[in-house]
């Protein structure tokens, strides 16, 4: 074993645990076990090695099997990466104190250890065999009990960093469904949620209707004012759709100056008055630049459709954009069906 090898190497010096000056009772493991296990835990430890570690040497390496449990007695082992060469690069988890055990896990399920353990400085650790261990935990109701305990706060810990892992996932998960521009949902969050509605409106008998939302000689605007002042155009057309829905509404950005409102539970002739709604408040709303100067108002062109028997999602977008067409034939800054 890597770790042995260079004990061996760096000529460390091993002790017999009973006579150091440690007190067993401070050791984890040990704690609350009656006299008679005390000079039985002596009996069995007194021959395990007590080894000096550098700060910095792999005491554990990761995949690798090990037959040892390790228990500090002086210092601090931590979870570490490695590098190539099988060196503790950088400490990423969790650091055992003096009277805290690691390794235990490898001992009882002869399992291959899943992280690299390193002294996080000089170290002090007493090295149990797996005999040993098993030897301690059927003679010695105390030692079986502790190790429950520490069992148990460890699946604790790991479902704790699961939870929080999963938390962290989620934050992410929903962040990348946000446009970073508008703060509308963007694209790939309306790929994944239009089919769902569309499944339970037809699962649940009840309509949906979309509106296609297309900013009017948009790219005019861009040319005249620049693209800056074209994203303050966007970010409030955002803010006018945003405020214009229910809870239970949704608005995203399509692409470009193109953006999307999902009405659940709203037949055509509903979706058509809030459609009306918004395009008028749009047509009102001024635009004002981060230097607060008022640019002209924009339009935008309106285009409604609800969902029909069978209708997939690619075919009741196209529904829309052929409502939004006939829009912009009309005149542009209204609402089409």
């Amino acid at each position: 074993m890597h770790f042995e090898k260079t004990i061996s190497q760096q000529a460390a010096l091993t002790k017999r645990f009973c006579d150091t000056a440690y007190q067993i009772r401070d050791i984890q493991l040990f704690q609350h076990v009656s006299e008679p296990d005390v000079e039985f835990i002596h009996k069995i430890v007194g021959h395990c090695a007590v080894l000096q570690v550098k700060a910095n040497q792999v005491v554990i390496t990761a995949r690798s099997t090990g037959a040892n449990l390790y228990i500090v007695l002086a210092g601090a082992l931590g979870i570490t990466t490695a590098n190539q060469e099988g060196r503790p690069s950088e400490q990423v988890g969790t650091q055992y104190q003096a009277g805290e055990c690691v390794g235990e896990l490898s001992v009882l399920d002869e399992e291959s250890h899943s992280a690299t353990i390193a002294a996080l400085v000089d170290s002090e650790i007493l090295a149990i065999d797996s005999v040993s261990v098993w030897k301690l935990i059927e003679e010695t109701n105390g030692v079986a009990k502790n190790l429950l305990r520490l069992l148990s706060f460890r699946i604790r810990t790991a479902n704790a960093q699961i939870r929080n892992r999963q938390k962290v996932g989620e934050f992410y998960r929903q962040l990348s469904m946000i446009d970073g521009l508008t703060g509308l949902h963007n694209r790939a969050w309306l790929n994944l949620q239009l089919p769902a509605l569309i499944d339970n409106a037809q699962l649940s008998g009840t309509a949906l209707s979309i509106i296609m939302v297309d900013l009017d000689h948009f790219k005019r605007f861009n040319d005249e004012f620049g693209h800056v002042a074209g994203d303050d155009a966007l970010q409030t057309a955002a803010k006018v759709l945003n405020a214009g829905l229910r809870p239970s509404d949704f608005a995203a950005r399509y692409g470009g100056e193109e953006m999307i409102v999902l009405l659940p539970n709203t037949n055509l002739q509903s979706a058509q008055i809030v459609a009306e709604r918004l395009c008028e408040k749009l047509r009102n709303t001024p635009i004002l630049t981060h230097a607060d100067k008022i640019l002209p108002h924009v339009t935008a062109s309106f285009g409604l459709a609800c969902l029909a028997d069978e209708q997939d999602a690619n075919e009741l977008i196209a529904s829309a954009d052929a409502a939004l067409y006939r829009a912009k034939e009309a005149g542009r800054n209204r609402v089409s069906l």
